[in-house]
């Protein structure tokens, strides 16, 4: 099967092990205007709209607590957030969002490929396949993977300032950076085909920072148990033309707002082009709520969730 015809299989969910085929046709309306048919997806929560890397932790059960008393279907479990690795604490949290009836969807995860060093990198393999492995434990059949960047930022702050964009390392390429995460990611797709996780490349900052780098690393690739995370908040250029690039390949989503204004940056983005764009794509998983703002989470997420029911309204959500 070609590669182009193959990757388009990815978005559709799986059966059998391989991804059902997309099926789908356009129809003749404004690109602004929402469709009326069902639209096949779910509505989650990421634990981190809850956190954001404050120095206490926000319990994963509160936010299946949370999930509950909203009404969506799952959660997505930032790895940090998590209390511990012990089996003991991963039974529990399977069986706590059972009896809420909220699934756990996704285990989003941190790693860095861009390292000159083949130590390191060996590190953040041995992360991955570990990770791979505790999604494993928890039901999880996803995880969201990054490729890493360069490091050669003073700070975030900076990175933002330059739109994410940093040089390379002294004495190295673009191309030894891809290469690097080619490699890695590679290393770790078997063990995500035996233990029935799927790899979600997220569009982030270095290498994924564009939907060009993000099929660069994609393309490298003839299984189906890597496709796109794609998160709407980590575009900051031709950001709809970029979805449009990444949705046919797109196994999870990663829904970003901002009330009270981004902690870091606030996108307008447009959610009822993101729901065409994404109908068109064929997919039908979930979406689930980034909240990155300064309002209270308690009222922000509410509000997140009200707004995309309401932009996706004639869908199923």
């Amino acid at each position: 099967m070609q590669r182009k015809s193959f990757l388009k299989t990815l978005g559709a969910g799986t059966a059998g092990g391989a991804f059902l085929p997309l099926s789908f046709t356009k129809s003749s309306r404004s690109d602004h205007a929402p469709y009326l048919s069902p639209f096949h997806v779910k509505l989650g929560i990421s634990t981190y709209s809850y956190w954001h890397f404050y120095p206490e932790r926000t319990p994963i059960r509160h936010v299946i607590d949370e999930a509950a008393r909203l009404g969506v279907n799952g959660i997505d479990i930032l790895h940090r957030q998590m209390e511990s690795e012990e089996p003991s604490y991963l039974r529990s949290l399977k069986r706590y969002a059972l009896q809420l009836g909220i699934d756990l969807n996704c285990l989003s995860t941190h790693q860095d490929f861009v390292n000159p060093d083949p130590e390191e990198r060996q590190k953040s393999i041995n992360d991955t396949k570990r990770f791979i492995r505790l999604a494993h434990d928890l039901g999880i059949s996803c995880i969201r993977i990054s490729a890493g960047r360069w490091n050669t930022s003073e700070s975030f702050a900076v990175l933002m300032e330059n739109d994410g964009i940093e040089p390379p390392i002294e004495g190295y390429t673009e191309g030894d950076a891809y290469q690097w995460c080619i490699d890695a990611i590679g290393e770790c797709l078997p063990v995500a085909e035996e233990y029935g996780v799927v790899l979600g490349l997220e569009n982030h900052w270095g290498m994924t920072r564009t939907a060009e780098g993000v099929l660069r690393i994609l393309n490298e690739f003839d299984s189906p148990w890597i496709g796109v995370l794609l998160d709407t908040g980590n575009f900051l250029e031709r950001k709809y033309e970029q979805m449009e690039m990444l949705a046919p390949y797109t196994v999870f989503v990663q829904a970003k707002t901002y009330y009270g204004g981004g902690r870091f940056y606030t996108l307008d983005l447009d959610y009822t082009r993101i729901a065409n764009i994404l109908h068109d794509a064929g997919y039908q998983g979930y979406i689930s709520i980034e909240f990155e703002g300064h309002e209270e989470s308690a009222t922000a997420v509410e509000k997140s969730i009200q707004m995309l029911r309401h932009t996706f309204s004639g869908y199923e959500v």
